[in-house]
C-alpha cells in the first residue's frame, strides 16, 4: 500500500491567523455560517507575493481537518461520490493545472457554498436540496471553484493585513485563550467579536470578486456541458423566496455570503448569453443524491410511510424511483430493512447501471442479517463497478461481518492504492488488517490515521509498536523505518533526537515558539 498523504504543520502563522480570522468561524458548532472564500477583494497585487499553492494547500487542509473533527463534514460515501464527480467534471474545465480539487458536503441545512485556499471546496446539505436542477447546483461549484482558481483568498489576506493592531491583537488573544482553555466555543466567541470591525471592509470588497467568480464560473459550467443561465436562475429563485420563516429564512445564509443585485444576475445572464442554449437532463447521481440526503435528515423516530405518503396512496408502480429509493432508505434508517428490500431488488432488477441501488440493496440486506446474500449483492456491483469507493467499501463491511477479514483487507488495500482513503476508510482498513491477524500492518494503517489527525509524535509511537512485532518482513521493516524517519523531519529538532535514540515522546508536540 502506498503511504497515505501527510500534511506537514504549516509554518505561516502570521497568514494563518488572519486567515483564522475568518476561517474560524466555520470549525465552530454546525450552525455557525461560514464566512471565508466568498466575498474576497481583487486589489491587484500577484496572489504569490502573499501565499504560494502550497502554502495554500497547506492552511486549507488544516481548516478542513477541524471541520472533520467537529463532525460538519458529511461522510456518506454515495453523497460524496456524487458531489467530488460532479466538482471533478467542472475543475478539469477550469483551466488550473496545479491545484487537485476536493469537494465536501456539510451537515447544515442553510443554503451555503464555501471555498478554502488549496481547492478545498465546501456544499451545505441545505444548498443541494434548495437546487432545482444539476445545472444550478454545478454553477455553484463552479463559482466557487473560480474563487480558488483567481487566488481570492491570498488577495483578501492582504486586504486584511491592513487591520488595525487592536483587531489583531484581539484576534490573536482569541485563538491563543481558546487552545489554552481547550474549548473552541472561547476561542470562537472572540474571534467573531474581533472581526467584527472588518466586516464593512470585507463587503466592500466583495463585489469584484463575486462578479469575477460568476464570470469565470460561467464559463466553467457551460464547457462541462450546463446550463450556463443556471446560476443565474439560482440567484433570481433565492431573492423571490427571501423573506419569511422556515425554510425561507435559511436563504439569508447564502445572500449574505453571496450578495446578489439586479445587476449581478443581469451581468450574470448576459455572460451566458455567449454560450449556446442548452438544456441539459438531471443525472440519476443529481436525483439520488438529493434524495439520499432527505431520507438522511428525517428526524429519529420518523414514519418511513408518512414521510413518503404517496407510495402508501398509488402503489409502488407508479411512483418515481428515485422516491422508491428514498423511501427504501428510511425504512432501513427505521429498522425496518425487509420492507425496503422488494423494492431495491426491483430498483436493482431495472436498472443494473446505477451503483446506488446495489449498494442500498447490499446495505438492506445486511441490515436484515442476510448476510450471504448481502455478499453476492455486493460481489456483483464489485465486478460491475470495479474499485468504485461506495461499492468496495460497503462489500468490506460486509465481509468483515462475515468474518471475512483477510479478504476485506486485501479488497481495501487494493482500492486504496488507487484512490486515497479518508479518515474513517484508514480506520476501516486497520479493523480489517488487525481482525485478519495482520498486527503490524494494522498499527501501520493506525500511524497514516493519526498522521491524517495531525499527531505526528502519536504516529511514530504506533509505527513504533509496528517494527516490535514478530517475524516482520524486510520490506515491512523497511517500510516502517522510512515511514519514522519522514515523520520526524517535521518534529523539532529536539524530539528528532529523541526518535534516534528511541526514547519515549510527548504526547503533544510542544511549540517552541512561545
Amino acid at each position: 500500500m502506498s503511504d497515505l498523504p501527510m500534511h506537514s504543520p504549516s509554518r505561516l502563522l502570521p497568514q494563518l491567523l488572519v486567515l483564522l480570522s475568518f476561517a474560524l468561524a466555520v470549525i465552530g458548532p454546525a450552525t455557525a455560517t461560514p464566512v471565508p472564500g466568498n466575498e474576497l477583494p481583487n486589489i491587484g497585487t500577484p496572489a504569490d507575493v502573499i501565499m504560494t499553492p502550497r502554502e495554500e494547500y497547506e492552511i486549507g487542509s488544516m481548516i478542513t481537518k477541524g471541520l472533520r473533527d467537529n463532525g460538519q463534514i458529511l461522510d456518506d460515501l454515495e453523497v460524496s461520490e456524487y458531489i467530488q464527480s460532479v466538482g471533478s467534471t467542472l475543475a478539469a474545465r477550469a483551466q488550473e493545472g496545479t491545484v487537485k480539487f476536493t469537494f465536501f458536503v456539510v451537515k447544515d441545512p442553510g443554503i451555503n457554498a464555501f471555498a478554502l485556499p488549496g481547492g478545498f471546496i465546501f456544499v451545505n446539505a441545505g444548498l443541494i436540496l434548495a437546487t432545482a436542477s444539476e445545472s444550478e447546483l454545478a454553477g455553484v461549484l463552479a463559482h466557487e471553484v473560480s474563487h480558488v482558481t483567481q487566488r481570492h483568498m491570498a488577495r483578501k489576506m492582504q486586504a486584511a493585513s491592513r487591520a488595525s493592531l487592536a483587531s489583531t491583537a484581539a484576534m490573536l488573544a482569541s485563538i491563543v485563550l481558546g487552545a489554552l482553555s481547550h474549548s473552541s466555543d472561547v476561542g470562537m466567541a472572540g474571534v467573531m467579536a474581533s472581526t467584527s470591525a472588518m466586516q464593512q471592509q470585507q463587503l466592500n470588497y466583495s463585489r469584484e470578486n463575486e462578479f469575477e467568480a460568476d464570470r469565470v464560473g460561467i464559463g466553467v459550467s457551460a464547457a462541462a456541458g450546463y446550463d450556463p443561465y443556471a446560476m443565474a436562475t439560482f440567484f433570481e429563485t433565492l431573492n423571490r423566496r427571501m423573506g419569511g420563516s422556515g425554510a425561507n429564512a435559511k436563504i439569508l445564509e447564502f445572500l449574505q455570503t453571496h450578495p446578489v443585485t439586479t445587476a449581478r444576475v443581469a451581468e450574470a445572464k448576459n455572460r451566458a448569453s455567449d454560450y449556446p442554449l442548452v438544456r441539459p437532463v438531471d443525472t440519476t447521481g443529481y436525483q439520488l443524491a438529493r434524495e439520499r440526503l432527505k431520507a438522511l435528515a428525517l428526524p429519529t423516530g420518523t414514519n418511513p410511510h408518512d414521510a413518503y405518503p404517496e407510495v402508501a396512496a398509488l402503489g409502488t408502480d407508479t411512483i418515481a424511483d428515485f422516491r422508491l429509493y428514498g423511501r427504501s432508505l428510511a425504512l432501513v434508517q427505521a429498522n425496518l430493512p425487509k420492507e425496503a428490500i422488494p423494492s431495491l431488488q426491483g430498483l436493482v432488477a431495472r436498472h443494473s447501471d446505477t451503483m446506488e441501488y446495489h449498494t442500498a440493496l447490499g446495505q438492506a440486506l445486511l441490515a436484515a442479517d442476510d448476510i450471504e446474500a448481502s455478499k453476492q449483492v455486493l460481489s456483483h456491483a464489485k465486478d460491475l463497478f470495479p474499485r468504485n469507493v461506495p461499492v468496495t467499501v460497503r462489500y468490506a463491511e460486509t465481509l468483515m461481518r462475515a468474518n471475512e477479514a483477510r479478504q476485506a483487507h486485501n479488497l481495501l488495500l487494493d482500492l486504496f492504492n488507487a484512490i486515497p482513503p479518508t479518515q474513517d476508510q484508514v480506520r476501516l482498513i486497520a479493523l480489517a488488517a488487525n481482525a485478519a491477524g495482520e498486527s503490524a500492518e494494522a498499527d501501520y494503517y493506525m500511524a497514516e490515521y493519526h498522521v491524517m489527525s495531525g499527531d505526528l509524535t502519536l504516529a511514530i509511537m504506533q509505527l513504533r509498536q509496528a517494527l516490535a512485532t514478530p517475524q516482520l518482513t524486510p520490506v515491512q521493516r523497511s517500510r516502517f523505518k522510512a515511514r519514522i524517519e519522514e515523520l520526524k523531519e517535521y518534529l523539532p529538532m529536539r524530539l528528532q533526537g529523541a526518535v534516534d535514540r528511541g526514547e519515549p515522546l510527548p504526547s503533544k508536540i510542544p511549540d517552541e515558539r512561545r
